[in-house]
């Protein structure tokens, strides 16, 4: 089992012929990706070769890639001035899953994307986000895939590298899904979203989530943690260092006054049971006690 993605994902990517798309389709191909298709309408009709004799057809429209392929996931590479045209498109054509990597998407272009999206078929992940990887299944975006292999951790994470970094510390367990959910102020994919598809996947035993000071999206994580999720969840919040009023990296990671705090984060995830590491490496001790307790 997994979340959002397996190894019956048909994946379709939106800017698969420029730079950053060519670069990361490879990979995803490498990893064993099944890529049914790219999507350009200058390029239409067009077949792009990849390493390995791997042939990928170009399609004019989402809807015409799916139409011809069955393609339920959709990986956008598509410049930030034309992301919210794509992301619309593929919530109109009906896809399961658009995952958006691109970044420097402006605030109003996601919220408008997003709000398109709502009571609609299509889940958004990102934008401004790695993507998704079921280890030895699929995997979406730009996660490294041979960091870690497949396993029972679920992870959830704001950010990028912390999230390589805690696959690589917990590579030894491997995972049944990581999902990098951006950092974006409005992410179409949240915690609260991942939490509860982890706790109703039976072959998911424990939960890291990865949050960041700004926003209150962790506090509300904890409020769900304590009321919903039943397997062990371990927490680290980036940002323990932010001096007050300063914004940090992403542009969600606004700090003002107590709210917002690693701190006080922290203190809310404790609340709820969930045990928080003071740094990443710390917090994969944490899961590594649990999971080494539960294969006795």
């Amino acid at each position: 089992m997994a979340i959002f993605l397996n190894d019956s994902s048909k994946v379709i990517v939106q800017g698969m012929t420029g730079s950053e798309g060519m670069k990361h389709t490879t990979r995803m191909l490498a990893s064993g990706t099944n890529i049914v298709g790219g999507v350009n309408p200058k390029k239409a009709g067009q077949t792009v070769d990849f390493d390995g004799g791997q042939q990928v057809p170009v399609f004019g429209s989402v809807a015409d890639a799916m139409a011809e392929t069955g393609a339920d996931v959709s990986v956008l590479f598509v410049p930030p001035a034309f992301a919210k045209a794509a992301v619309m498109e593929a919530v109109d054509a009906g896809i399961g899953l658009a995952v958006v990597i691109t970044e420097g998407i402006a605030v109003k272009d996601t919220a408008e994307f997003y709000n398109y999206s709502k009571d609609k078929a299509t889940r958004i992940i990102g934008p401004n986000c790695p993507g998704i990887i079921t280890p030895g299944q699929s995997n979406a975006g730009i996660i490294p895939a041979n960091i870690a292999g497949a396993g029972r951790i679920g992870l959830v994470s704001k950010s990028g590298t912390l999230t390589y970094q805690m696959m690589y510390e917990l590579r030894e367990f491997g995972f049944s899904t990581a999902v990098g959910i951006g950092g974006d102020p409005i992410i179409g994919t949240t915690h609260i979203d991942c939490l509860e598809a982890f706790e109703a996947d039976p072959e998911t035993d424990a939960i890291v989530m990865i949050g960041e000071i700004g926003g209150d999206a962790e506090e509300r994580a904890a409020d769900y943690i304590k009321a919903n999720v039943t397997k062990p969840v371990v927490g680290y919040v980036a940002g323990f260092t932010a001096p007050e009023g300063k914004t940090m990296g992403h542009a969600g990671a606004i700090v003002s006054g107590s709210s917002g705090t690693a701190e006080a984060k922290k203190e809310a995830l404790e609340a709820a049971g969930v045990k928080v590491g003071k740094t990443p490496s710390e917090t994969a001790d944490l899961m590594r006690e649990i999971m080494q307790a539960k294969q006795g």
